[in-house]
């Protein structure tokens, strides 16, 4: 007993020794010149815990404490946040002193478990963002907005109407329904429809979105660096869903998108396995921000009655303008890139949606010693620290945004009808108001495709169906924090609403 109380008491000492000698040498200080700094109390997280509870209340009491530039070390990592909106130009001036692909590579090759595809480390034969920008805009931007229309209108068709029983209402969760028929219509977009037929990839594709949900609620914890062997069955599923992404299986498909054949060109130093998994990849980022963004936008309009009206009409409208219409036992509609982009009824509460419902936490990691001139002062950054916006301060301001937490449908139309682009702050008109899909050189090359299929969904929903709240009053429900940083935050819970067929 006594030679293990020795033991103890020397561990004891040993331990208390270690924490000392970290908070003398491992804790980093404030230098002249440099923003005021947030060490935390914890080894190696820092202020983790206390920015992943609630980022956005922690960050708006650093910002009362500290002014609109502060440094918080976060997972070992020392990140400066700018909080001044007045500033975000300011820091995108400096690209040449910022590597934004370091943690975006990294993340994805951790998070999907391929190789770099950081061009500088040889496994591409072309920067991998003109791929993205080539097969995402333009041209391309047209053809995947018009297979996504064709698939939107088939799973509504086929995975809608047997359960709808044509004129009884169906009741089922609101975030339920936009997961099932964004993924499904998202994945027969991006990697085609089976040769065999409709009824042929149903169950591949109900046991695909049961292997994405299972991957996808981990995904934060894999961005924050653990180990995704932790998470037994989420590793299975992600492993799953980059085997029917093999070379061998896409080969049974047609309609394959222009973005994953030229994906397969640029990683050509990649194995099948490792493309399959850049092809997960592109299936995540083109559908884990989709999909609540389709349920917020949704919900928020028919809980709006003048929201509702305004975006009917304007649907109606348009369709009558170009002469189509919509049913389930006629052709398909197309609508071109030009029609959908005046549809601006949509466009504001899509973007009202967005404003309420993101949190995106944009990131850049300093290349070199250098020192960043903002709209408050000048300020020295060490090699390898983060710059950081979290926009989220800014969509919630109410001295940008009146009212800032109510849902207004109109709020991003000026008197015209037209898209409104002035927003101040401190009365000076802000270049930057709205940044739900990033800035500068880290922006989504996806957006305008994210954009067109919410679009899409809400034009082809609210003439397929009648549609209701289950409760007319339903509160919002709250937002998963646990996501805060990668985009687009789900509701914490789901909500009822009804809908059926319109004769």
């Amino acid at each position: 007993t006594c030679k293990m109380m020795t033991i103890s008491l020397v561990w004891g000492i040993v331990i208390a020794v270690c924490c000392c000698l970290w908070l003398i040498l491992g804790t980093r200080r404030r230098q002249m010149g440099e923003p005021p700094l947030e060490n935390g109390l914890i080894p190696y997280l820092g202020c983790a815990l206390q920015f992943g509870t609630n980022p956005l209340e922690f960050l708006r009491a650093s910002q009362k404490k500290h002014g609109h530039i502060f440094t918080c070390k976060l997972m070992g990592n020392y990140v400066h946040f700018i909080t001044n909106p007045l500033s975000y130009q300011k820091v995108l001036c400096h690209g040449k002193y910022f590597d934004w692909k370091k943690f975006h590579f990294s993340a994805s090759a951790k998070a999907f478990g391929h190789r770099s595809i950081d061009p500088n480390d040889g496994n591409t034969t072309e920067n991998i963002k003109k791929t993205f920008i080539r097969t995402l805009q333009g041209d391309s931007l047209n053809s995947l907005a018009e297979a996504m229309m064709e698939n939107l209108q088939l799973v509504m068709k086929f995975l809608v109407v047997p359960q709808s029983k044509m004129s009884a209402w169906v009741t089922e969760g609101m975030y339920s329904f936009c997961y099932r028929v964004m993924f499904e219509a998202g994945y027969l977009t991006l990697f085609g429809r089976d040769l065999r037929g409709q009824d042929a990839q149903k169950r591949p594709n109900l046991n695909n979105l049961d292997n994405f949900k299972q991957f996808d609620k981990i995904f934060p914890a894999l961005v924050a660096g653990l180990p995704i062997h932790v998470f037994k069955t989420a590793h299975h599923a992600r492993e799953k869903l980059a085997e029917g992404l093999l070379h061998k299986n896409l080969g049974k498909r047609y309609h394959i998108s222009e973005l994953v054949r030229f994906m397969n060109d640029t990683l050509s130093a990649l194995d099948d396995m490792e493309k399959a998994k850049t092809h997960l990849a592109v299936l995540w980022a083109s559908l884990a921000n989709s999909i609540p963004a389709a349920f917020w936008s949704l919900f928020y309009m028919i809980r709006c009655p003048k929201a509702m009206k305004a975006a009917t009409e304007e649907v109606n409208k348009t369709l009558q303008n170009v002469g189509q219409k919509i049913n389930f036992e006629g052709n398909s509609i197309h609508l071109n890139q030009m029609e959908l982009n005046d549809m601006h009824v949509l466009d504001s509460i899509i973007k009202e949606s967005l404003r309420l419902s993101s949190a995106s936490l944009n990131i850049r990691t300093a290349k070199e010693d250098f020192t960043l001139h903002l709209q408050d002062g000048s300020y020295n950054i060490r090699k390898d620290d983060i710059i950081a916006l979290y926009p989220q301060l800014m969509h919630l301001d109410p001295e940008i945004y009146s009212d800032p937490l109510t849902f207004k449908y109109d709020r991003y139309l000026d008197e015209n009808g037209n898209t409104k682009t002035d927003f101040y702050k401190n009365g000076i008109k802000l270049k930057y108001y709205y940044m739900p899909f990033g800035s500068g050189a880290t922006i989504c090359p996806g957006r305008l495709f994210a954009v067109h299929e919410i679009k899409l969904f809400l034009i082809l929903i609210l003439t397929f169906f009648d549609l209701e709240l289950v409760d007319s009053h339903v509160k919002y429900p709250p937002l998963d924090q646990s996501r805060a940083g990668l985009g687009v935050l789900p509701p914490l819970n789901d909500v009822e609403f009804k809908y059926k067929i319109k004769h």
